[in-house]
């Protein structure tokens, strides 16, 4: 019985030092998220070069990142404290898309990061079927 209340009271002091580091984690995603809408801003209004249409798509890919991480920790709260693994597949399909926006002078490589967003497709079907849906 002891180590049973034991183990509970480590459990929680664990779950509650995970939440505070989560949401640590989001201010400081919120500053960053901040700090790429001043870029943006930037990019769109003062930065008038040719380039800057390859800044701005790259900026819209991380703020959606950025929205992405916010998103998930915002889910672990609401589901219960456990992250679904289908916005972590959401989140690679969005880097790996950012990786060939800013990466794509070998087309080799342009094909076997276009392999791994089909992949985490896949994975992501999978992942929504009845059978390994929780929520």
């Amino acid at each position: 019985m002891q180590n049973l209340q034991r183990s509970t009271m480590v459990a929680r002091i664990l779950q509650t030092i995970l939440n505070f580091g989560l949401l640590l984690l989001a201010v400081i995603l919120i500053v960053f998220l901040g700090k790429e809408t001043y870029a943006l801003i930037q990019v769109l209004f003062i930065n008038t070069e040719q380039s800057s249409t390859y800044l701005l798509i790259e900026g819209i890919v991380i703020y959606f990142l950025y929205f992405e991480f916010i998103a998930l920790i915002i889910k672990y709260f609401q589901s219960g404290y456990h992250f679904p693994l289908r916005y972590f597949i959401y989140i690679g399909i969005t880097a790996i898309i950012r990786l060939i926006i800013v990466d794509h002078k070998d087309p080799m490589d342009t094909l076997v990061y276009s392999g791994a967003i089909l992949i985490l497709v896949v994975a992501l079907y999978l992942a929504n079927t009845d059978r390994l849906k929780r929520e």
